[in-house]
């Protein structure tokens, strides 16, 4: 595809658009694995997340033929970004986070990356049906994708400070794509054509079920969680 000629620009306006709706998952993906440590490093783990999650999507990229022939590929990631979103909804709150920063720092990094690697999926399939095989189009839409990420990231931390319900709804979002992950996958068109239900109400009710699941469960354990903490002896201060 030559440089600057209709057809280029049409793409690029599509990987654009395709960075715009997909970029903002993994930036409510960062802001909520970040949202427990003190600035300094939410700041850190903003930057250094989007960074980790830019290689590896850059790696998925060019290996984007050999990523679509693996069977079960948008399952397996669909049912691992489930976990994740009930991880970060039902994390308890470290109240000392800023008495052992590194140890949190890496776990946020961690899940961060993971996570990413697991949603990149569907943006890096996006990008490079986009591009239709323009490796500069290609580069071009993870340059477009890194402020995406990083001032969306900063954007939904203060939100989640001012506004804490938002938490949810960022879960509700991972779950959302999570669901659209797993019915995406090939390997389950035939079961899925098999149900005798029009293909948008299928897909509306597995997203809802897949959504309250995960609320459910998260607020399950959190709720545990607290009473594991009300229900724990003070330790006495000894003078």
């Amino acid at each position: 595809m030559e440089l600057f000629t209709a057809p280029w620009w049409s793409a690029l306006l599509a990987i654009i658009l395709i960075d715009l709706v997909l970029a903002g998952d993994n930036a409510i993906l960062i802001a909520l694995a970040a949202r427990n440590l003190p600035p300094a490093l939410q700041r850190k783990a903003i930057f250094w997340g989007t960074v980790g999650a830019i290689v590896v999507r850059s790696l998925m990229t060019l290996g984007v033929v050999w990523l679509l022939q693996i069977p079960g590929l948008m399952l397996v990631g669909g049912l691992g970004l489930l976990w994740i979103a009930y991880q970060l909804l039902s994390e308890k709150t470290d109240d000392h986070a800023g008495a052992s920063g590194p140890t949190h720092f890496w776990g946020a990094m961690k899940t961060i990356v993971v996570a990413d690697a697991l949603m990149g999926v569907d943006n890096v399939l996006g990008v490079a049906g986009a591009a239709h095989g323009a490796m500069d189009l290609v580069v071009l839409g993870l340059l477009i994708s890194v402020p995406i990420v990083v001032f969306g990231s900063a954007l939904v931390l203060r939100l989640v400070e001012r506004w804490p319900v938002i938490i949810q709804l960022g879960a509700a979002v991972l779950a959302f794509t999570a669901a659209k992950m797993v019915l995406g996958e090939p390997l389950l068109a035939d079961l899925l054509e098999s149900i005798p239900l029009p293909t948008g109400w299928l897909h509306g009710i597995v997203s809802t079920l897949t959504i309250a699941v995960v609320l459910l469960a998260g607020w399950w354990r959190a709720r545990r969680n607290s009473i594991s903490d009300t229900d724990s002896p003070t330790p006495s201060v000894q003078t």
